[in-house]
């Protein structure tokens, strides 16, 4: 399916932009790293990756605002659209050498997503997406998994990392699910689970406390592939929760259900 001007335009950018990531990738004694928080890192080809984006995004449409990890919110002049972008979700992953992270850009029009790339720049893999148009892995289009047997349901998740936020919320979460499911993955990256459960390659996700650009992408990813999105305790939108589980419509209330039951087993 020919793609849009808009796709056209975001995916040229993030390919420019991964170049450089392809470069870094691997150089760890020449990495230069700051501390963001606990267990939260931000390298300068996380730096180096964004600034690429939003120059090629600015020049072909100038009038976009912004939403960036490193940079924050920049309005455009045009108060109906801007791009969420977030250069290398899964820094910590890209850090160690582990070619699980991925570059994002969603573009967002009068508050809704409505196009999509997520690309890992080690694996090749491009995942694009528009609304009403579907979603594709290089072209190909993408499903979600039609497993229904919260048993045989692969599931990703993330952990809370040091320092964050619900440890014990999690862990009760972790216990139910485990135990439920026939195995659950924690990838360090959410922008690739989303694009995973699109895939069909994970079955469903979870993950509590994230921010927008680390979920427009994957959000519509997921819509597109056929799977839905909800906020992990209410009916919310997880864009600005920061709370998502993403399935297939089967799956997505019995993980809702168990993620309940651990708030019981915690006295939450």
């Amino acid at each position: 399916m020919a793609a849009s001007p808009s796709m056209t335009i975001m995916i040229a950018a993030v390919r420019k932009a991964a170049r450089g990531v392809q470069r870094d990738f691997g150089e760890l004694s020449n990495l230069q790293v700051s501390v963001k928080g606990p267990g939260d890192y931000v390298t300068a080809a996380d730096k180096r990756c964004e600034k690429v984006l939003r120059t090629e995004l600015e020049k072909a449409r100038p009038g976009y605002g912004f939403l960036m990890e490193e940079s924050g919110a920049v309005k455009g002049s045009d108060p109906d659209h801007r791009f969420i972008i977030d250069p290398i979700d899964g820094t910590t992953n890209f850090m160690h050498s582990l070619p699980l992270f991925a570059i994002s850009v969603a573009l967002e029009r009068k508050n809704e997503i409505v196009a999509a790339v997520t690309y890992n720049p080690i694996s090749d893999e491009l995942f694009t997406a528009e609304k009403g148009a579907g979603a594709f892995l290089n072209n190909k289009r993408l499903r979600v998994a039609n497993r229904t047997d919260i048993h045989e349901a692969l599931v990703g998740c993330g952990i809370p990392h040091r320092g964050s936020e619900g440890q014990a919320e999690h862990r009760a979460e972790l216990a139910l699910l485990q135990a439920k499911t026939i195995g659950l993955r924690r990838l360090g990256s959410a922008t690739l689970d989303l694009a995973f459960v699109a895939a069909g390659r994970l079955d469903a996700f979870w993950e509590r406390n994230l921010h927008p650009w680390d979920l427009a992408a994957g959000v519509l990813l997921v819509r597109e592939a056929g799977g839905f999105t909800s906020d992990c305790d209410t009916d919310a939108n997880p864009l600005q929760t920061g709370n998502i589980i993403a399935a297939n419509a089967d799956l997505l209330p019995l993980i809702k259900k168990e993620l309940a039951a651990a708030k019981k087993v915690i006295g939450a």
